[in-house]
């Protein structure tokens, strides 16, 4: 349950939440066995889920694309691991980068703010359940991003006059390195595109 009130305080009064978590011992262990790792659980096992049981619809043509079960496991694993780094990378850029902001540098800290941003993307992972409702994401994206900008100044210490631009470099530099992220997904053949690749063996009229 307090994973739960964190989620839900964390969604919906995201100010008094980071109130919370900024004076709360942590370690990065603790962060990931905590909180991170059953949160980002979520949208690989309901991508695997929506891809074997529900699939995407193929327009004017009819059907539906469906993959093996032992394919959408794989890819759950593959995604959730690569997941996980993401974010470890993520908040070295962020503790990397606090000093240039008039920030302190601490990862545990930093760890605390991808974690608290990623928060909403990781709950709406279970529209994953659904592929088709993927886009809907990007609204949840554009809210990670205020949490993002809220965090900084509060977790890093960073001045509140400087938390937009701290918050425009740190969101380049995570876009790069998912965009490094997304080439070997790609190539793994694990992104939307590349699983639709697989409907030689998955399409069902």
């Amino acid at each position: 349950m307090a994973l739960v009130d964190r989620v839900k305080n964390t969604v919906l009064s995201p100010r008094s939440e980071l109130q919370v978590i900024d004076p709360e011992p942590a370690t990065i262990n603790s962060l990931y066995a905590g909180y991170i790792a059953p949160l980002a659980a979520i949208p690989a096992i309901c991508q695997a889920i929506g891809w074997t049981l529900i699939g995407v619809s193929i327009p004017f043509v009819g059907g539906r694309i469906r993959i093996p079960v032992t394919t959408a496991i794989v890819r759950a694993i593959i995604t959730y691991v690569l997941g996980l780094i993401g974010v470890y990378i993520g908040a070295f850029i962020i503790d990397a980068l606090a000093p240039t902001f008039g920030g302190t540098k601490n990862m545990v800290q930093s760890l605390k703010v991808v974690a608290f941003a990623a928060t909403p993307l990781w709950v709406a992972g279970i529209l994953n359940l659904v592929p088709a409702l993927f886009m809907i994401q990007i609204l949840v994206a554009l809210y990670s991003l205020y949490l993002l900008y809220l965090a900084l100044p509060v977790l890093m210490k960073s001045p509140a006059d400087k938390a937009a631009g701290y918050t425009v470099v740190v969101l380049i530099a995570c876009f790069i390195v998912g965009a490094i992220i997304a080439v070997v997904m790609g190539a793994l053949g694990l992104t939307a595109m590349g699983t639709m690749g697989a409907m030689g063996s998955g399409y069902h009229p």
